[in-house]
């Protein structure tokens, strides 16, 4: 096989005298090195090898980006398919439940037996892709470890008071309403 210069000689890319040149030249340097006992750096064979590892390095990160937003996708899809396999009716919806999810107030209709289990803790409020759904608390829990902002956690109930409350005497009914 040809060497690359030949196949440039062939092609007309270079000439015969330049060719000769840079091979005199790349002689006398390895002579120069092996008199001084240095060795060159290759500059541009340096710089390749940085950038191939710059291309490395974003690639992992890209990858890094990448197997997270899917992870991300497949736990939200898994928060999706417990909600929808798990979900309780609300009931006829003739009574308002007020409760706050971050910083809104926000309102649903349920029944009177679904208020008693929202009041009591057996259903919790979770609000996905703009929908209430009303879940068993263990199906709460579960997605609050995948999820916490989809949750919506009702406040102390009237058990777990601090003894240093000095309206503990005065107890606020759970039927209360606005």
């Amino acid at each position: 096989m040809a060497s690359l210069q030949d196949q440039f000689l062939k092609a007309g890319l270079v000439d015969k005298n330049k060719a000769k040149k840079l091979h005199q030249d790349k002689t006398k340097q390895k002579k120069v090195e092996r008199r001084t006992g240095t060795e060159s750096v290759d500059e541009a064979r340096l710089a390749a090898l940085e950038v191939q590892r710059k291309n490395a390095e974003r690639a992992r990160e890209l990858n890094a980006q990448r197997d997270a937003a899917a992870a991300q996708k497949a736990v939200y899809a898994q928060i999706v398919q417990m909600v929808q396999a798990n979900r309780q009716s609300k009931g006829n919806g003739d009574i308002t439940y007020y409760y706050t999810h971050g910083t809104k107030i926000d309102k649903i209709y349920v029944s009177a037996e679904v208020q008693g289990h929202l009041t009591a803790g057996r259903l919790v409020i979770v609000c996905i892709d703009g929908k209430v759904e009303l879940v068993p608390r263990v199906v709460a829990d579960k997605i609050a470890e995948r999820d916490e902002s989809l949750v919506v956690r009702v406040k102390k109930t009237s058990d777990e008071l601090d003894a240093d409350d000095p309206y503990a005497d005065y107890k606020i009914p759970d039927d209360f309403t606005w």
